[in-house]
């Protein structure tokens, strides 16, 4: 997955493998968490929000199959 930046005070990236529609977010504070069967629009959409974080918190958060990283 190639990790994109985000301008974001919580969220510093952001990677979406389209193949299986898992989405990884990184956090600044490092840690990284894996979404499962996110549609490829969310991603799109996520990765061009005014507010990743807020966008996060409403559209991604507890919605989706959620697996820690590290």
């Amino acid at each position: 997955m190639h990790r994109r930046q985000v301008d974001s005070t919580v969220i510093a990236s952001i990677a979406y493998d389209a193949t299986t529609g898992t989405l990884e977010v990184e956090f600044h504070s490092g840690r990284v968490y894996r979404y499962l069967d996110v549609p490829k629009q969310l991603y799109w959409r996520f990765a061009s929000a005014d507010s990743c974080g807020t966008f996060f918190n409403e559209e991604v958060r507890d919605r989706f199959t959620e697996e820690k990283v590290r």
